[in-house]
């Protein structure tokens, strides 16, 4: 007798294109960076791939181990990984997915790897160095003797794992380390010393409480030299090979982000080199901050048309009440707001990449726009992801709860990017100094949502509200997180009703502006074009 026959069950979400994704390739033309199509394709496809899925659950279920120590009781400080994540990593500095921009002149290059980071996700976690990697050339060049040094290495497509000194290297990554276990978040609160010596180097002594990626090869860290707060270039390894006395003390037992390891650090002594003036740390620093906060979006956004597409698949293959899932009313609900919050991230998140590529060649306006609309968008897309991530499991059921799904290990990732690069309320209070010290940065905002005036009476009334938010300047710190998620909503909406799919702005405007929307996903009102918008979230699998 047959007692267990497999019927109603998904199939597996494997080969399919990830980067098959319309508001990701609409952005990509838009922004200037077409010809990168077929290499997005072709990581799309691996990143879609059944090898590179398991991959990252291999990275995941086996995470770094910390070894303090070797067999005779030398003091080694590594940490092993399983070969899973040296693949993942391969993969992304083959295809440029750090540092590479910095070293290419095409207009667009900064949105091309934009559009790879987002394609490129069977797992958050390798993406830290990745991320850091990429938005350390520009704080480095700060100091342009280590930049002419280290630049061309660090935008190497060579991934070369191994504690050897850095300059011998085929490649490199870069790190940071900056948080301090008594501020957090407040730098300026650092103890970490750093004594100058004759030869022009420092040496570093003090503790640091979160440092990721440990066995990168260089980091930009803060520590108090004689002239106040200054950022340093700290190796792993000196340039005689021996050891930089950088002491991992463990490594942090996360909720999630488990394949990349992060350390408790500690100096004694350590060797490092002066990256811009004594005393101004956190202004050089932050020039790698902004870039990596752009990575949070970026990584937000794709954890969400990750959730996406799951829930779509999962929908589109599962019946209940005889019925596929897809097919029911509630469910499309559901599954259509889902698509509409991940494409406003999206058409953000690839505006932002835009603005990164044209202030990186010396547009003025730009750099006004991003740095306004960078904290705007880290605050926003980043908070929305959890509740995002959460429907998106529940989609799934009870299939969704465990861990083969794959489900809880996105739930796990999404509160990281809100957290990491400044939580919300610091993203929050940053527009508010931006607001506050730069009056270009609104002008700049203005312009870009203005572009839309007219389009949407919807969109029209939110902008006023917004204009009226911020003129009454009583309590507006109190009231920050409410002024941000409008800007955010309002950028959000006037891109989407200048470039996005018309069904997808009018939801958005109906929702998030127009007020027809209740507090959980899946309460769309109707009038909405369910059909059009499900069926940009489907995967085409073979």
């Amino acid at each position: 007798m047959t007692t267990h026959e497999v019927i109603n069950q998904v199939p597996p979400l494997v080969g399919y294109d990830a980067a098959d994704d319309p508001a990701l390739l609409d952005g990509l033309q838009r922004e200037g960076a077409g010809w990168a199509a077929a290499e997005l394709h072709e990581l799309g496809r691996l990143g879609g791939g059944e090898a590179a899925i398991e991959y990252g659950r291999l990275a995941n279920d086996h995470p770094p181990v910390l070894r303090t120590h070797d067999r005779y009781g030398h003091r080694i400080d590594e940490v092993e990984f399983h070969p899973a994540w040296h693949e993942l990593m391969r993969t992304a500095v083959a295809h440029g997915l750090h540092a590479a921009p910095w070293a290419d002149d095409r207009p667009g290059t900064h949105v091309a790897r934009a559009a790879k980071f987002y394609t490129w996700r069977p797992d958050a976690g390798h993406g830290c160095p990745i991320s850091m990697t990429y938005a350390a050339v520009p704080a480095l060049r700060h100091a342009p003797e280590l930049a002419a040094r280290y630049e061309p290495l660090l935008t190497a497509t060579s991934y070369d794992f191994g504690l050897r000194a850095p300059l011998t290297k085929r490649g490199l990554l870069a790190g940071m380390s900056m948080t301090e276990k008594q501020g957090g978040s407040d730098v300026r609160a650092n103890s970490t010393s750093a004594r100058p010596e004759p030869d022009g180097s420092y040496r570093l002594l003090g503790h640091k409480w979160f440092t990721s990626a440990p066995m990168c090869d260089v980091f930009l860290t803060l520590a108090q030299a004689p002239g106040g707060l200054t950022c340093f270039l700290v190796p792993r390894v000196l340039p005689d090979g021996t050891r930089n006395p950088m002491r991992l003390m463990r490594l942090k037992d996360k909720l999630g982000n488990r394949s990349n390891a992060s350390a408790e650090i500690e100096y004694e002594h350590a060797v490092a080199w002066r990256v811009g003036d004594e005393g101004r740390g956190v202004r050089t620093i932050i020039d790698m901050v902004n870039l990596t906060r752009l990575d949070c979006v970026i990584g937000a956004a794709a954890g969400m048309r990750q959730g996406v597409l799951t829930a779509a698949h999962h929908a589109t293959h599962r019946q209940a009440f005889g019925r596929y899932l897809v097919d029911q009313p509630l469910m499309r609900n559901v599954l259509t707001d889902l698509a509409v919050e991940s494409e406003a991230a999206t058409v953000l998140m690839m505006r932002l990449a835009g603005a990164t590529d044209r202030s990186a060649r010396g547009d003025a306006g730009e750099t006004a726009f991003k740095r306004l609309a960078l904290a705007v968008g880290k605050y926003w897309v980043c908070k929305r992801w959890p509740a995002h991530a959460a429907e998106a499991l529940e989609c799934l059921g009870g299939n969704g709860y465990v861990e083969e799904s794959g489900m809880p290990r996105l739930f796990r990732e999404s509160p990281l990017n809100s957290i990491w690069e400044g939580s919300g309320n610091v993203a929050a209070l940053d527009v508010l100094r931006a607001l506050g010290r730069e009056p270009q940065v609104m002008a700049a905002f203005q312009a870009e949502v203005s572009a839309a005036a007219g389009a949407d009476a919807r969109l029209d009334a939110a902008v006023r509200q917004v204009r009226a938010d911020l003129s009454d300047t009583g309590d507006l710190e109190l009231r920050a997180r409410r002024v941000v998620e409008r800007l955010a909503l309002v950028l959000q909406g006037s891109l989407l009703v200048r470039h996005g799919h018309p069904a997808v702005a009018d939801a958005f405007c109906a929702s998030r502006l127009g007020g027809d929307h209740g507090q959980a996903f899946g309460t769309l009102p109707s009038g909405v074009d369910f059909a059009a918008i499900i069926a940009r979230a489907v995967p085409k699998l073979g």
